[in-house]
């Protein structure tokens, strides 16, 4: 996609359709129902994509895994006259989170020139991953945490002890865990939303250097394209846990199941990111109501031109 095609007003399209599914879902914010809030943020992402000038196609889709409402793989978006684009997206990234009124919850998305996102399958990914500014190759997924923390710690030009870790709370990271504590390092749990967990590290006021650990590999995509914009670092590898899971890798192409693969090998082409906050969280505001007017904020990065911009929208509710 030239930088012709990720023009200004596209970047804006972008920001509008994931305003729509953030306050579509917001009215479900605390009433225990993930499905329903879900199906709200699909809906209105669906019915927002569709009255843009583009000629899209859903390439990582939504809820496969939790038996979820989707916009799914191979769906046709937009008006079908404009520029061709993959779609990746999470029309609610934090499902939980938004049905127990807990930060962080997101409405993502991204776009790409088509043929340029990876067609990863909805299975998990080992990943790591940096903010801009580091040297290149500074993180490598085959080292231990330790390892990395250590060579990030020496970039930076600190000790150990003063990076922070984002780490996904769940059993299976009881050694990522560990390694980084006994490292000295900070450690930063989170109970959902890995997308949020990466697109942490893209900003210095977040205070986390280091996402570390496995979760979907839908996300990983959508994280990358955000790292991209501000040149980021990331590597991943993709998990499979039984033969359907291979089969569905074989079905887009994927013939390396081990291989592992570098933020421009999942994005290889200029990317638009956008983000809007469901809930609060530590990088962005949550969708708020008052004196009758609706408030958004929302993160919309373009690799093409390298911006990154916080987008804060009130109008009338």
């Amino acid at each position: 996609m030239s930088s012709k095609t990720l023009d200004r007003a596209l970047v804006l399209d972008a920001v509008r359709v994931t305003e729509a599914a953030a306050i579509a879902s917001w009215t479900m914010v605390g009433r225990g129902d993930e499905k329903a809030a879900d199906q709200a943020a699909v809906d209105a992402m669906r019915n927002a994509l569709n009255e843009l000038a583009i000629d899209g196609e859903i390439v990582i889709g939504e809820g496969e895994r939790d038996e979820a409402p989707m916009l799914y793989i191979g769906e046709k978006v937009g008006t079908g006259k404009g520029p061709k684009i993959d779609i990746a997206l999470d029309p609610l990234e934090g499902t939980t989170l938004t049905a127990k009124a807990m930060p962080n919850a997101l409405a993502v998305m991204a776009w790409a020139p088509k043929g340029s996102l990876l067609n990863a399958p909805d299975t998990y990914m080992d990943k790591i991953a940096c903010g801009p500014g580091l040297p290149a190759g500074v993180i490598d997924l085959d080292k231990s945490p330790a390892d990395n923390i250590r060579a990030v710690a020496a970039a930076k030009g600190v000790a150990p002890d003063q990076i922070t870790v984002c780490v996904l709370d769940r059993p299976r990271h009881a050694e990522i865990i560990a390694s980084i504590r006994a490292v000295g390092a900070r450690l930063y749990l989170i109970t959902d939303g890995d997308v949020a967990g990466v697109i942490a590290t893209t900003d210095p006021s977040t205070g986390i250097d280091l996402y570390v650990g496995s979760g979907g590999a839908p996300e990983g995509v959508l994280a990358c394209a955000a790292l991209k914009c501000v040149g980021g670092q990331f590597q991943g590898r993709l998990l499979f846990r039984n033969g359907d899971e291979r089969a569905r890798a074989a079905k887009w192409g994927i013939t390396e199941l081990d291989k592992k693969y570098d933020l421009h090998e999942i994005v290889r082409a200029d990317a638009i990111f956008a983000a809007t906050g469901v809930t609060w969280g530590n990088l962005l505001d949550g969708v708020t109501y008052k004196d009758g007017f609706v408030h958004t904020h929302t993160l919309v990065m373009n690799s093409s031109t390298g911006t990154v911009r916080e987008v804060r929208m009130k109008r009338k509710a």
